[in-house]
């Protein structure tokens, strides 16, 4: 027996290789092609990781380089030392962007799925008009709902406090819809069982629909993320108190008016990577949920 696992063991190599080497003309220019363009799309992430390791002569040459020449952290050192003399140190504003992030996202993986799973699966009067308001709610840009969020926040009285940067942002169609959309692959079935055995609806939701879709809380999870952790819109609108500011915000002040001016361009540079780099992360981690979800959304 383990002469015959052996002997597959070796042959795999050779299929592997004939199966490569079968492609045809076409598959591989097709695979030449996508290297090519893969490596392309990949020059934005190396030019904001070497840009922010300049040194100030690398900054402003001309032509700009994409490779840094003599790396340097002193960027970093600056973008620190410049809230220093400051009463808000910029420890503060990333404090508060780590925990309006988590918030928001636990906050809103709850309220979508609390929302999705009775249209999905209890088809309660009124269930499909209410799906298409949400879907409806797709067609506003945030523009549009700036002064109603103003005045609910000034009348629950959550401005300048963490609950006026997350309230704004649970109400998520997109989420709703994703979660929606997964949940009507659980099949019927399955719950019916889980009723017949005596499970409340809690139980069934806790140990039976969120474990089955966790692709969707996933991508939930890092739509939250993506779309709180960079945000200006809570810091600008609803606090007043500069000590319940994001980090965003404070990139933000740091990098206006910088457009003919050369102060602070290399704290901005690291500024902008340590507000890319959790998002690149998390989204490296989770790319196979997204598309898991994805193809089971119906979104192709």
């Amino acid at each position: 027996m383990a002469q015959v696992i052996r002997k597959i063991q070796s042959l795999l190599p050779s299929r592997r290789k004939t199966k490569i080497y079968s492609t045809d003309g076409f598959q591989k220019l097709l695979y030449l092609f996508m290297t090519f363009f893969s490596v392309f799309m990949l020059l934005p992430l190396f030019y904001i990781f070497n840009h922010s390791l300049k040194p100030f002569s690398e900054l402003f040459i001309y032509p700009p380089n994409i490779f840094v020449r003599q790396p340097t952290v002193q960027n970093f050192v600056e973008l620190f030392s410049i809230t220093s003399t400051s009463v808000i140190p910029i420890t503060r504003y990333l404090f508060n962007s780590i925990v309006v992030s988590a918030m928001v996202v636990i906050s809103t993986i709850i309220v979508s799925s609390l929302c999705a799973y009775p249209i999905s699966k209890h088809k309660f009067p009124g269930h499909r008009l209410l799906f298409a308001i949400i879907l409806l709610s797709l067609m506003f840009a945030p523009e549009t709902v700036a002064i109603p969020r103003y005045l609910v926040a000034v009348n629950l009285h959550i401005m300048d406090t963490y609950w006026g940067h997350v309230l704004p942002y649970l109400a998520a169609p997109v989420s709703v819809f994703l979660m929606k959309q997964f949940i009507d692959q659980v099949p019927n079935e399955l719950i019916e069982a889980a009723r017949i055995d005596g499970a409340r609806e809690i139980m069934i939701f806790l140990r039976i629909v969120i474990p089955i879709c966790m692709p969707a809380v996933a991508t939930v999870s890092i739509l939250a993320f993506q779309g709180i952790w960079s945000s200006t819109e809570a810091s600008a609108m609803f606090m007043q108190d500069e000590a319940m500011k994001t980090f965003p915000f404070f990139l933000s002040t740091l990098t206006n008016g910088l457009a003919n001016s050369v102060a602070r361009q290399g704290a901005a540079a690291a500024a902008a990577l340590i507000l890319f780099l959790p998002n690149l992360i998390i989204f490296m981690i989770f790319q196979r949920k997204v598309i898991a979800t994805m193809a089971h959304s119906g979104i192709k």
